[in-house]
């Protein structure tokens, strides 16, 4: 399993991708490569974070059932 680490990376990804964005939309002079920049970091964050999600969304479930393996 990966570190929870990854996760607060992947949500930094995405924060900083989607705050560039949006500061480049709201200005008036707008950088079409930094709202490049911005929407790239914002998927790659978005793609990295689903699959981390994917990965670990039965671990609960294997806890659990370790738990109860364990007490009989």
């Amino acid at each position: 399993m990966k570190k929870p680490s990854s996760q607060f990376i992947n949500s930094a990804v995405i924060i900083i991708g989607g705050v560039l964005l949006i500061f480049e939309i709201s200005g008036e002079e707008r950088n079409v490569y930094v709202m490049i920049i911005g929407l790239v970091m914002l998927m790659f964050g978005l793609y990295k974070a689903t699959n981390y999600w994917v990965e670990t969304k039965d671990d609960h479930k294997k806890d659990e059932e370790g738990e109860n393996n364990n007490s009989l």
